[in-house]
């Protein structure tokens, strides 16, 4: 390869000295150049005799392609410096989003036949829910013909005491054939069989593997020992291998329980998902097909109020990701924008380059390179440019966005440690930076290799012209990207609005200075409403007398998390056909709302007189007294909450209504809040609180003038005298809890809003490159103009003239585009319009202001040509 490259020197050296001398000769350049190829001749044979002789194979070529591309792309270090950090920031952000597209939409479960493992939905007119009851999973564990290995999985939280220290840890209630059904490894002992997952069946546990080494220090004597979960013994049977996730629970468990499902049941107020396989041959619309018949069976027979709804099954892996797929596709679309405006930007920078070297190509003509030959050497560099671009944008992407994935995705783990580098990523990589070599060097190339050496030798050393197709080339490049770069901006500054308003957003309660934490009850002593009410009690005094507390108050939920909906009816109201209507249902005590500074709107908050025995009441918000009372009194009514649901429910009677209180979003700021209804923790019947707290850790809630370092572990301390040494977990503010409603959003905003800057940096750059490199081709007429009496301010208007001409085109081709793309952001948005004027004003100003100040200066420098030197120029 070098004496190839030696070789080729040599060869260009000689037909330029050839060239010269017979111009001083007196010849024209022409006759100069046709006389200097003759001479040349033999030369060019012996080139090639000489390739023939060093066995110079293909692979020689193309060896010897990148190692001239490296050399010339070293010769112009600013060139290539722009143009990698153009293509670094470009593939860098696709490989950014791919890899996360990677690990939640096309990563593989790690399951047997997991193409086959399919999610079973309730499905109707509003949508689709995973949340199935355990007659429905009965239902579909009966279609045998269908599916094998149905199973229904929940998770829950519970205490895990015994030991040196009792802790909460996650409990994943499975049945059977869970473990078949998703290829559960096992490190010791076996997992669950039929006998023990029925109604009344044996208390057994198994153990992750984690769980194991960090409790039990993998000890194997561990089985067949006795596991204390909440207060009820379990016998430990086996160990799951290392690292073992179904991707199914959120957060890993670290015991496994059987659910226990009874087979005859009708209670429809118990909850669990539900997977299955479909067994071989049964395609997905066979199965759904079949569904909507056992919907329609299964509602006959349970005498379901909603006729619209049926049962689909879809893979488990779309179903886990259903909720962010769109955002992701939105953002795959905006990131491959921003490589295309980068694409435009190093072809404008390789077209500029190519005028330069307008000469070196006819040369290389001239000593038998054919256009083919030319055309591959210039792609090649661009080639070399992406690959580079691409392994930068690699580390960049891959680095990136972990520091941005603080947002709950589903299978990216916590802080994007699901996000990995695998083959796909690298495949990914490779493609993109060939494809993008491809893109933005091919016009470049297919210009440069047009070169005609007559009229290239007959230019004079002095500047090269650049052509009018060229012109218009980067001209149309530049517009390009200014286009694009309007698109991405607005849509940047549409969900930054919609981020905005929702910061902006009153939830209904206040959030400063107030903590939280939560406290498993499940299979304690406080299952039993009464013990609960006293542990509550002793908890709210214990935090009260705290320095610093102005307030403290105990839920079974916290706001913007998790809230309950159940039935209720209205004393003394015919029933409509269609069933009765739900509301929020969240138990209470004494002060939450005036921990949470809920206003009371009318009548009264609860009393610590509101005990069991005491008349039983009820507490709703304004949303639901508007609805249902639009013209009456609702503290003249009573309701019966739960009825029909489930047998535990028929033991609480009617309930007075005694109060009306502020509206609260409670299950997100987006969501206009629901109607809902407040019940005393005291009041409940013993059978609902055991269900409810089995599904819920109990949270407390604690206001403070001000936190200081003690704070939380004081917090902690007191609960755990209160309730005899229960755990609690990571205690959090309110504003945290609240920032984590709106993660998604700002995820977006962010990334949506690194692109936008992206794009309209690379526009920047664009306009700026190609003004400036319009007026060095000028410099000859800015000379003479300015040798005949134009002003400074003249020629300086003069070329922003030009850059804005561009850039106003650019912009009106993307305020179009906008108008048309910005719909597909509609389902993003909050209380912003998807054609927003304030947007739609501000952005093009914005953009059209920044392409002024890139042109500013190339104008600038315009007005600093001296005419005497420019006119020197032949």
């Amino acid at each position: 390869m070098n004496r190839e490259k030696e070789f080729d020197d040599e060869l260009e050296t000689h037909l330029s000295l050839l060239i010269e001398k017979f111009t001083r000769q007196g010849m024209t350049p022409e006759d100069a150049f046709h006389a200097a190829r003759r001479q040349f001749g033999g030369i060019t044979q012996v080139k090639q005799q000489r390739r023939d002789s060093t066995g110079f194979t293909q692979f020689g070529i193309f060896a010897n392609d990148v190692g001239h591309a490296i050399r010339m792309l070293w010769k112009a270090p600013g060139f290539t410096v722009m143009a990698v950090a153009a293509l670094t920031l470009g593939i860098g952000v696709n490989i950014a989003i791919f890899s996360v597209i990677n690990a939640v939409i096309l990563r593989p479960l790690k399951a047997p036949d997991a193409e086959r493992i399919v999610r079973f939905l309730n499905t109707n007119s509003y949508g689709s829910s995973p949340i199935a009851s355990f007659p429905q999973f009965n239902a579909w564990s009966r279609q045998t013909t269908l599916f094998e290995d149905v199973s229904a999985h929940r998770i829950d939280t519970v205490n895990l005491t015994g030991g040196l220290y009792p802790e909460q840890v996650p409990l994943a209630r499975v049945s059977a054939k869970f473990f078949r059904l998703f290829g559960a490894p096992v490190a010791l002992g076996r997992t669950f069989n039929p006998d023990e997952d029925v109604p009344a069946g044996a208390k057994v546990v198994v153990l992750s593997y984690e769980l194991w080494a960090r409790r039990f220090g993998r000890d194997p004597k561990v089985l067949g020992t006795s596991l204390v979960l909440g207060s009820e013994p379990h016998t430990v049977i086996g160990v799951l291998g290392p690292g073992f996730d179904t991707e199914q629970f959120d957060p890993l468990p670290e015991a496994w329980v059987p659910f226990q499902i009874d087979p005859h049941t009708n209670e429809r107020g118990s909850f669990c998902a539900v997977s299955g396989r479909l067994k071989p041959g049964v395609t997905l619309a066979t199965a759904n097909a079949e569904l909507r018949s056992i919907a329609n069976e299964y509602r006959r027979t349970l005498l379901s109020p909603n006729p619209r709804a049926t049962f689909t099954v879809q893979p488990v892996r779309d179903a886990m990701v259903s909720e962010v797929r769109p955002a992701l596709l939105l953002l795959a679309a905006a990131v491959g924008l921003v490589l295309v405006i980068a694409c435009a930007n190093v072809a404008n920078l390789m077209l500029a380059r190519a005028t330069g070297r307008k000469r070196e190509i006819a040369i290389r003509a001239a000593v038998g390179a054919s256009r083919g030959r030319i055309l591959r050497q210039l792609l090649t560099e661009g080639l070399v440019l992406s690959l580079v671009g691409g392994a930068l944008g690699l580390a960049v992407g891959m680095f990136g966005i972990r520091g941005l994935l603080a947002v709950h995705i589903p299978r990216i783990g916590e802080n994007g440690a699901g996000v990995n580098l695998d083959g796909r990523v690298m495949a990914f990589t490779v493609l993109i930076s060939l494809a993008t070599g491809i893109l933005f060097g091919l016009v470049p190339a297919l210009q440069a290799s047009r070169t005609d050496l007559t009229d290239t030798l007959k230019e004079t050393s002095s500047r090269s012209g650049s052509g009018l197709h060229q012109t218009r080339a980067r001209a149309l490049f530049v517009m390009s990207e200014m286009a694009l770069a309007l698109v991405l901006l607005v849509g940047a500054a549409l969900l930054i609005r919609t981020y905005t308003a929702l910061r902006a957003v009153n939830p209904g309660f206040e959030t400063s200075n107030v903590l939280a934490t939560q406290m498993s009850l499940t299979a304690t002593r406080f299952e039993k409403t009464a013990a609960m009410g006293q542990l509550v009690r002793d908890g709210v005094e214990r935090l009260r007398a705290l320095p610093g507390v102005t307030a403290a108050s105990s839920a079974c939920c916290i706001p913007l998390e998790t809230v309950w909906q159940l039935p209720f009816f209205i004393g003394g109201r015919p029933q409509n056909g269609s069933g009765p209507p739900f509301a929020g249902w969240t138990f209470i005590a004494p002060e939450y709302f005036d921990t949470f500074k809920i206003p009371v709107v009318r009548g009264r908050a609860f009393l610590e007189s509101d005990r069991a025995g005491a008349p039983a009441v009820v507490i709703i918000n304004q949303a639901m007294a508007q609805r249902f009372w639009p013209q009456g009194d609702p503290l003249s009514d009573r309701l019966i909450i739960g009825r029909g649901i489930r047998p535990e429910y028929e033991r609480d009677g009617p309930r007075q209504i005694v109060g009306i209180v502020g509206d609260v979003r409670d299950t997100g700021l987006s969501s206009r809040p629901r109607p809902a209804m407040y019940v005393p923790i005291a009041q409940l019947p013993d059978d609902v609180n055991v269900i409810n707290l089995r599904l819920l850790p109990i949270a407390w809630f604690v206001r403070v003038r001000s936190e200081h370092p003690s704070t939380r572990s004081s917090i902690e301390s007191e609960l755990r005298e209160a309730s005899g040494g229960l755990p609690v977990t990571r205690i959090r503010s309110m504003e945290e809890v609240e920032g984590q409603s709106t993660a998604r959003s700002r995820f977006e905003m962010t990334l949506m809003t690194i692109f936008g800057c992206s794009a309209v940096l690379l526009a920047a750059i664009g306009i700026y490159g190609l003004m400036a490199f319009a007026v060095e081709q000028r410099t000859q007429e800015i000379g003479i103009r300015l040798a005949l009496g134009a002003g400074p301010s003249a020629v300086r208007n003069m070329v922003i003239r030009q850059a804005m001409r561009l850039a106003l085109a650019g912009v009106a081709a993307g305020i179009t585009a906008a108008f048309g793309l910005t719909r597909l952001l509609s389902s993003f948005l909050f209380e912003v319009r998807p054609r927003d004027p304030v947007v739609f004003i501000a952005s093009p100003i914005l953009l059209v202001v920044i392409a002024l100040l890139a042109a500013w200066v190339p104008a600038r420098r315009a007005t600093r040509v001296d005419p005497v030197n420019a006119l020197r120029w032949e």
